[in-house]
């Protein structure tokens, strides 16, 4: 397969088996036990024999599919109290209206059936039903899920399971937990549906369903635990998984090599800002891809703060950051082959009287300069440096920023889709495909530069860093802003993915993010799962310009 990308200047990670350690920043013993004790969650391409009566099951997918799967298929997970006629009259029954459950057995067995209907913006897994199906029917217990969908589907139906079992928690209830698992067993239908799921297929949901939940642990985890610092002991955690040694530029030394977007966001804070980069280098790779992810441990607001409404939940500011650190892990992990790149731009927003101020002017490290009309628009000056870097030091070819940035986001798309902007159409139509395959949505915004960034106008400086006009398409000006440090005369591909809303449902983290990027790259994937899921970066390369662009063969 072909990735396209217009032109520019031009440590393979070891295997592992081992699960990522959980991390802990407090002393206190008895929190340490709290939040390691999570259930385990287990993928198998095959059912195995267990009994209702201590074991629960679960039956689930499209009712559509389910019916193509006989008793016989499942009876060893129902038997002895579930017979056939129980169970065909309980699969008759049901009327999903979105969803739909009815018990086979006490509380110990159930067949649900996800919604029929799917629009032409969602995903094909029905994976938002999924998770919130999976998180009603747990039980606590040593626990079976038998997923009866399309190999397509199979990705994106494990990481929404993945999504229902958090692993950051801290109720003292859960000190008894040890012993709890979920396994879940795939039933494969429809196409390509001959061969169950290879050791591979496995492994790949496996890696990558733990870089969901390493995410969306590190989302939930708060900022006294969760600060620059933590993060940084984070991210050399994968490392050492990985095989790889972290570049660390942190507090002071951020300012001295002109890193002042980053450097001005944080240095308010007890723990001091840091830029992270982790590179994975195999032999023979051509190309350069940055990942820039936004990590604001705590957004305070700065001295324009926020309100106590607004401020509750900003340690979900740095999803974009634990986005990149889970897929970069899986992808990686995987096997990629090609040069990969994740960048952590890691602040807190804090406020003392080091503070940035509004009408300060700073000067990044593109070499802008910006008159600040708003503290609490921090994360486009750290995602600015963290492109330049990409640009300048790592020589990208591909740069995709992703980012918790603007309110406007969950106004403009909602809650499930996040807003992407790009200077590429073929990256736009790949990323939605990737979006609805992988259960991580995204719908396109405006990319026109000569419309917008004029929003940004200042009299004193290169721009502001907030706009003008808050009801201007402000998710693209948002994006436009991270843009302008690479020059919209860039001739790599630029992707920006808003994500403010998609990081979290509830009071929850989602890992939103993880799954996305990987599948979007899945083409350079050595994985064979996530090559079939993966979407085609160009469907016909006939259609583009050989002088407007160079081809990059990633498989």
């Amino acid at each position: 397969m072909i990735f396209v990308v217009p032109s520019v200047s031009s440590s393979t990670a070891g295997p592992s088996t081992n699960l990522l350690p959980h991390p802990s920043h407090r002393q206190e013993s008895h929190f340490v036990s709290f939040i390691k004790m999570t259930r385990c969650l287990k993928f198998t391409g095959k059912l195995s024999q267990s009994d209702p009566q201590t074991s629960p099951v679960r039956i689930i997918g499209q009712l559509r599919n389910l019916n193509k799967i006989s008793y016989d298929d499942v009876k060893m997970k129902l038997e002895p109290v579930v017979t056939a006629e129980m169970y065909a009259t309980a699969l008759a029954s049901l009327r999903p209206a979105p969803t739909d459950t009815c018990p086979l057995w006490l509380n110990m067995a159930s067949v649900a059936a996800l919604p029929t209907q799917c629009s032409r913006h969602n995903t094909p897994s029905r994976a938002h039903a999924l998770t919130k199906l999976i998180k009603g029917c747990l039980t606590g217990r040593k626990e079976f899920i038998v997923m009866v969908c399309e190999r397509r589907d199979v990705l994106a139906s494990a990481c929404a399971i993945a999504r229902a079992l958090p692993e950051y928690n801290c109720k003292a209830s859960c000190s008894n937990s040890f012993s709890r698992s979920v396994t879940v067993e795939f039933i494969l239908v429809g196409p390509d549906c001959e061969n169950p799921l290879s050791s591979s297929d496995l492994d790949c949901l496996h890696t990558i369903t733990s870089g969901v939940r390493l995410s969306a642990r590190v989302v939930d985890t708060p900022c006294s635990e969760m600060h620059t610092d933590a993060f940084v002991d984070e991210i050399a955690k994968v490392g050492v998984e990985l095989n790889i040694v972290p570049v660390v530029i942190r507090g002071q030394e951020l300012a001295e090599r002109g890193f002042g977007g980053i450097y001005n966001v944080g240095k308010a804070a007890s723990h001091p800002p840091a830029l992270v980069i982790l590179s994975h280098r195999p032999e023979g790779a051509t190309y350069n891809i940055c990942w820039v992810g936004k990590g604001i441990v705590y957004d305070t607001g700065g001295l324009c703060i926020k309100s106590k409404a607004t401020m509750l939940g900003m340690k979900r500011d740095c999803g974009g950051a634990a986005a990149v650190l889970g897929a970069f892990y899986a992808t990686v992990k995987l096997g990629f082959n090609e040069n990969l790149h994740a960048i952590f731009c890691l602040a807190e927003n804090a406020v003392s009287p080091d503070a940035l101020r509004p009408d300060d002017i700073i000067s990044l490290y593109s070499g802008r300069t910006v008159e600040i009309n708003n503290t609490d628009a921090e994360g486009r000056l750290v995602l600015s440096d963290g492109v330049a870097y990409a640009q300048k030091d790592l020589k990208a070819d591909i740069v995709i920023d992703i980012a918790t940035l603007t309110g406007a986001q969950g106004v403009a798309t909602g809650r499930f889709h996040a807003g992407i902007v790009t200077n590429n159409e073929s990256w736009e139509t790949a990323c939605l495909k990737a979006g609805r395959v992988s259960g991580d949505l995204v719908h396109a915004m405006p990319y026109t530069p000569e419309l917008h960034f004029g929003e940004f106008s200042s009299a004193l400086a290169d721009m502001k860093n907030s706009v003008a006009d808050r009801s201007n398409a402000q998710v693209s000006c948002a994006g436009l802003f991270i843009a302008s440090s690479l020059g919209f005369d860039f001739s790599g591909v630029w992707l920006h993915i808003d994500m403010a809303f998609p990081v979290y449902s509830g009071e929850r983290a989602t890992g939103y993010g993880v799954s996305l990027l990987a599948t979007l790259f899945g083409e350079g994937s050595t994985n064979s799962l996530l090559q079939y899921v993966a979407p085609p970066l160009v469907e016909n390369p006939m259609d583009i310009e050989e002088n407007e662009v160079k081809k990059i063969r990633l498989v």
